[in-house]
């Protein structure tokens, strides 16, 4: 049973995980769009929106809980620009569109972008 067992380990161990997920929100953030699994997308959709949503207002406590998620204040400094972006939406700022199969093991593809 998985009984409070919501997040998906992505076959690696804690600290790895962390650093594969940073890496795939820093991406995003730099791309604006990005093609990669349903499940990395699904992960990840919820970390971007709450840092988008913090960095609307970007106090110096929202920067520094920005720049301790994203791993560095170059990548802090542009997801602030982009919620810049959203000042008026309200939330929702990420797009999930499910492709195609890949190829080589066949696993659900999906393209993530901001609105």
């Amino acid at each position: 049973m998985r009984h409070g067992d919501k997040n998906r380990k992505f076959g690696r161990e804690r600290g790895q995980r962390r650093a594969f997920l940073k890496s795939l929100m820093r991406n995003l953030v730099l791309r604006k769009k990005m093609t990669t699994t349903v499940a990395r997308a699904k992960e990840i959709r919820p970390m971007i929106e709450k840092l988008v949503t913090k960095g609307k207002n970007p106090t110096l406590a929202n920067r520094r809980m920005i720049v301790s998620q994203m791993g560095g204040e170059r990548d802090a400094a542009r997801l602030i620009k982009v919620a810049g972006d959203y000042k008026e939406r309200t939330g929702g700022y990420l797009r999930i569109v499910k492709m195609g199969p890949r190829k080589g093991d066949a696993a659900q593809m999906a393209l993530i972008e901001f609105v």
